[in-house]
Order: C-alpha cells, then structure tokens, then sequence
C-alpha cells in the first residue's frame, strides 16, 4: 500500500467517526510534519506529510480530549500526559480497524525511541497503556473485565470519540 492509498483510507476512516480531513497547505513548524489539529478536525497537507500513522496519533488527541476542549485545540493537543498515552492506545486501535498495520502509526522516526516498544506492547496480551483510560471515556472496554459482549473490549471501540467533559456522566 503506498503511502497516499494509506493517507486515503485514514482520511476516509476520520471522516466517518466524525472527525473531519481537510487538505490545505500548513506552515513548516507544525508540532508533526504536515498534520494539524485544528478545532475538532485535522488539517493535512499532502507534500509535507512526513508519516501518514502521524494522522492517526493526532486524531487519538481529539478522540480523547474533552468536548468542550477539542471544539477549541488548535494546533497543540496539550501536554496531559494522561491524553498522550491514551492517544497511542487510540491510534492502534484506529490502524487495526483501518487495516494498517501497527508500524504506519508507531514509526521509527517518533516516539522519542519507543516506537518499537509501543507496536510490541499494543500486540501482545499484556495491560495496554492508555487503556484505563480510554475505558473511563467510555470508548471502550478493558479485557478481562466483565462486560456484555467483546464487541467493544480493546482493541475494538464501542465509540470513537469522547462524549463527556465529565467521565462520571457517562453511563
């Protein structure tokens, strides 16, 4: 799959949970080459998009942020931690349903050295870091944990996007 075939089906993938792929030139210092959020949405220019997986991470930002924070996020996700590492979580889940593999999003060019350790870590059975998380979201389940169904324990999502400012809200 080339590379332009993969930022297509991201693109596509975004669009249909409900976070909306514009092209657009972007200046040269965005936070990833070539990527930005921009209220709720992704902004992508094609000819300095360094890794298309980028497009995932930063996506896992706006599934993970507050509403009331993504309507307002431009540019920079935040320095919550919390949110980082349920936005790696996010984005593995999001390139297995979008039938990419994990090395697209976990690249050896970021990650500060730990691409190979996250793609490892998301493929076998052990805790998933970010999980927690993403469960208290209500985006989807832990393993292991009593739930109805295994349709929406990770890596599979019950919803994509945060619904709640509040997790307790959500019921």
């Amino acid at each position: 799959m080339t590379e332009a075939e993969i930022t297509q089906r991201i693109s596509a993938f975004l669009t249909s949970i409900g976070i909306p792929v514009h092209e657009k030139p972007l200046p040269d210092n965005t936070f990833l080459p070539g990527v930005r959020i921009e209220y709720g949405s992704l902004a992508i220019d094609p000819d300095k998009l360094a890794y298309p997986g980028d497009m995932l991470h930063e996506a896992g930002h706006i599934a993970a942020m507050a509403p009331s924070i993504r309507a307002k996020a431009f540019d920079n996700a935040g320095d919550d931690m919390g949110e980082e590492i349920a936005a790696h979580a996010w984005s593995y889940a999001a390139a297995l349903t979008c039938g990419i593999p994990a090395e697209v999003v976990f690249h050896s060019n970021g990650y500060k050295g730990a691409a190979t350790w996250l793609k490892e870590h998301y493929e076998s059975d052990e805790c998933f870091a970010g999980l927690p998380l993403l469960a208290w979201y209500g985006l989807t389940a832990v393993p292991g944990q009593n739930t109805n169904s295994d349709e929406c324990v990770f890596p599979k999502m019950k919803v994509w996007l945060r619904a709640h400012d509040d997790p307790s809200q959500i019921k």
